[in-house]
């Protein structure tokens, strides 16, 4: 189960870490999108994570994923980290024995988690996703995968919420980026995020809205969730801000998962592809039943966040979120 020339690293990992180079007992997941080699070792009774990236992964990126992995451990955020080897790609963590995580659950002890992350010392790496959406959709475009009258009032929308949206370096904090269903753990008591590939110092409200995906489902749970985040009542800004920074990765969403497709080569007929409630889609995956490692599924998510923001831009509320942020900076 593991790899040969992986052997003498696993051993040296588990000697170091517990004294002894023997599992109990050994197990592959295949859970989550990972590249890595995913193992549920138990040792000495314990049941751990045994990570083992791929050898051409391996360089400072493996150096910058594993601090941040350690700071979101040592914030209670994040399972205790064992061992992690940079040099071997090899880490070791506290595993933790999933329960269903119900949403109104959920929606709380995320909005907690976050509010723990965010005020963490901010990692070394800055990406904003408002310029990662502004170039893929630049890309996007380039490549015409789909007809321009399908997709101009998103680009002028984008350029709407580019001219507004601020840049304010107190909301520029360490994010996790990434987090998926699978990447959110739940113990039945607490909520643990896991795989830190993603991590950069960006804006507070990326985080907020990849959460919200999932979580929200109302204006009254928006609320209910940035409330319970910030520790008090959020602000009509704030709600605006937020509103905004949920187009902008409905738009991310939306491109890339279109442009992964389209980079294997595969001609795309979006009046082929089936067509989703965007809530139906997300319970689905918060449920595990909607694998993303294939492209038809893929380009399913990518549609779901296309119909969603076109619905969003021709409301009032988009109007007013633009209108509210833009004061702001005057």
């Amino acid at each position: 189960m593991i790899p040969e020339n992986k052997l003498n690293d696993v051993n040296k990992a588990l000697q170091t870490t517990f004294g002894l180079t023997t599992c109990d007992d050994i197990k592959k997941l295949t859970t989550g999108l990972s590249n890595a080699l995913v193992l549920r070792i138990v040792v000495q009774g314990k049941p751990y994570l045994l990570k083992i990236a791929r050898t051409d992964a391996l360089s400072d990126q493996s150096l910058y994923y594993y601090s941040c992995m350690k700071s979101a451990a040592e914030a209670g955020i994040a399972p205790g980290v064992w061992y992690a080897g940079v040099e071997d790609g090899i880490s070791i963590t506290d595993f933790v024995e999933l329960k269903p995580f119900p949403f109104a659950e959920a929606k709380n002890k995320l909005a907690d988690a976050l509010s723990r992350l965010h005020s963490l010392t901010s990692f070394s790496k800055t990406i904003h996703s408002l310029d990662t959406t502004n170039r893929f959709a630049k890309k996007f475009r380039e490549t015409k995968i789909l007809p321009d009258n399908m997709t101009e009032d998103l680009y002028r929308s984008l350029e709407l919420i580019t001219r507004v949206y601020p840049r304010s370096k107190e909301d520029l904090v360490p994010s996790h980026n990434d987090l998926k269903p699978e990447n959110i753990l739940y113990d039945g008591n607490k909520a643990w995020l896991t795989d830190w590939e993603a991590a950069f110092t960006n804006d507070r409200y990326s985080d907020l809205s990849i959460v919200a995906n999932f979580v929200v489902t109302s204006e009254a749970d928006e609320s209910e969730f940035l409330n319970r985040y910030f520790g008090r009542n959020a602000t009509e800004y704030e709600l605006a801000r937020f509103y905004l920074m949920r187009q902008i990765m409905h738009m991310s969403y939306f491109t890339v998962f279109m442009l992964v497709v389209a980079a294997k080569g595969k001609l795309i007929d979006i009046n082929g592809i089936a067509k989703h409630d965007f809530r139906d889609f997300h319970n689905r995956m918060w449920a595990g039943k909607i694998d993303l490692a294939y492209d038809e599924p893929r380009l399913e998510y990518a549609l779901v966040h296309l119909d969603q923001l076109h619905q969003n831009l021709h409301i009032k509320r988009f109007e007013d979120a633009l209108r509210i942020v833009s004061n702001m900076k005057l």
